[in-house]
């Protein structure tokens, strides 16, 4: 509270990096919110005086992100504009001494799994009971849903573990009662998240149990898309794929990390799959379940990458014809097996490498956007924006994916549900009109 005034603490959560973050803000708020502290995210009006930054510190552009929020944050302070400045997530799991003694106007650094020792800095009660209870940053119309923390595996250029630690999942009984919660908030979209999500089950029902838990959740009334995010390729639970076929709220998509695909990259890598798994895996993904959309991640410019690796990796995109897919340039991260690998590359070559790929990935968006034209697709109206309506189909998770554009001069309620018409296709958005 600020010297000589009597006035409620306002909180603003900044949240930097993935879904993951975002859904351990949201509980944050819930939290707070349960405990009559007035809370926001992103609040742009300034109208706060505490701050609590959710910090990324899974590659060097988040890390300085990262570190950037901080210091601008902490320049308000000086400026008499804040009381409070603390801060939270990867980068502070991390790295926390080193940058408590680079930045000691920050009143207060925290672990990713010290959610009740931050509530303290509130003068409030953590919340046991508060399974679900989340105040969403996102839409009302979706939501992205946690099913566990952290992951075993040691992939060599990958903290993720360092920062999360292993893999520990929540019941299905906790998710399925979370997931509830959420639906009668009026989320009609659920996008299942994890570190790794294949691994769901292993450790508490000594089995892959991702594809029982989708059965559950499928049996929510008033859930109209469970989407997939981060499936593991290495023992790859087909299962899950029986029951995507059979129900049709779960969307024919998955999103699945594959990083590299030249065999020397993956044993370097420590990705324990070889390139004729992977793509025995993928025509066997779509002989299940035809029609899905399959999104992953690429890294180039992993130490030891030649450019036959990098023509590897178009070739196999131009053989597979993947629906979605973002690349990643690598960068060193402390105490990972990769990190005392010698870089073989600038940071120019490995952008010019990824950029390389990229326009190979963007002919194939465009040539599966193309087919498009004429179909009629189920689409959810996300937002409106500019007079126009931005709508996904189930092919489309959000913020990464295509957008389907649709004229706005007659009125759609966000959150619908409506059938378009494709009319033009673009490299990766689409227009549309209702029918």
């Amino acid at each position: 509270m600020k010297t000589g005034k009597l006035k409620k603490d306002k909180v603003n959560i900044i949240t930097l990096g993935c879904s993951k973050n975002m859904v351990d803000s949201e509980v944050l708020s819930g939290q707070l919110h349960a405990n009559g502290i007035d809370v926001l995210h992103e609040n742009k009006k300034l109208d706060h005086n505490i701050v609590v930054v959710n910090t990324c510190g899974f590659i060097d552009k988040a890390k300085e992100e990262s570190v950037n929020t901080i210091l601008d944050q902490v320049e308000l302070k000086r400026k008499g504009k804040l009381d409070k400045v603390y801060v939270t997530g990867c980068l502070s799991e991390r790295y926390r001494n080193d940058l408590s003694l680079e930045i000691p106007e920050v009143d207060a650094w925290f672990g990713t799994m010290e959610l009740p020792l931050m509530m303290k800095q509130f003068n409030a009660d953590y919340k046991t009971e508060l399974l679900g209870e989340r105040l969403l940053s996102t839409p009302k119309h979706y939501a992205y849903l946690k099913i566990s923390e952290g992951c075993n595996r040691t992939c060599s250029f990958c903290a993720i573990p360092l920062m999360r630690g292993g893999h520990v999942s929540k019941t299905i009984e906790e998710v399925v009662a979370e997931a509830k919660k959420l639906v009668k908030m009026g989320v009609k979209e659920i996008m299942l998240i994890a570190q790794e999500l294949t691994y769901y089950g292993l450790d508490i029902y000594k089995k892959r149990a991702l594809s029982d838990l989708l059965k559950h959740l499928s049996d929510i009334e008033g859930l109209t898309w469970i989407r997939l995010h981060y499936a593991y390729p290495h023992k790859f639970p087909m299962d899950i794929l029986d029951v995507m076929r059979e129900r049709d709220n779960i969307c024919n998509y998955l999103d699945m990390p594959l990083q590299h695909i030249s065999d020397r990259m993956l044993t370097a890598m420590k990705r324990q799959i070889t390139r004729k798994e992977i793509i025995e895996l993928i025509g066997n993904v779509r002989e299940v379940v035809p029609g899905i959309a399959i999104r992953t991640t690429l890294i180039t410019g992993f130490p030891g990458e030649t450019q036959d690796d990098v023509e590897d990796m178009k070739n196999f995109l131009e053989e597979t014809r993947l629906d979605r897919v973002g690349i990643f340039t690598y960068s060193h991260e402390e105490n990972t097996t990769a990190y005392d690998l010698a870089d073989t590359l600038t940071s120019e070559e490995k952008e010019a490498r990824a950029q390389e790929i990229m326009e190979v990935q963007q002919e194939i968006s465009l040539e599966k956007n193309q087919e498009k034209v004429g179909k009629v697709f189920k689409v959810i109206v996300d937002k409106k924006e500019a007079g126009r309506y931005l709508a996904r189909t189930e092919f489309d998770s959000v913020e990464v994916d295509n957008e389907v554009v649709i004229d706005g001069s007659k009125k759609l309620p966000i959150g619908d549900f409506v059938n378009v018409r494709i009319t033009k296709a673009f490299d990766y958005d689409l227009e549309g009109e209702v029918v």
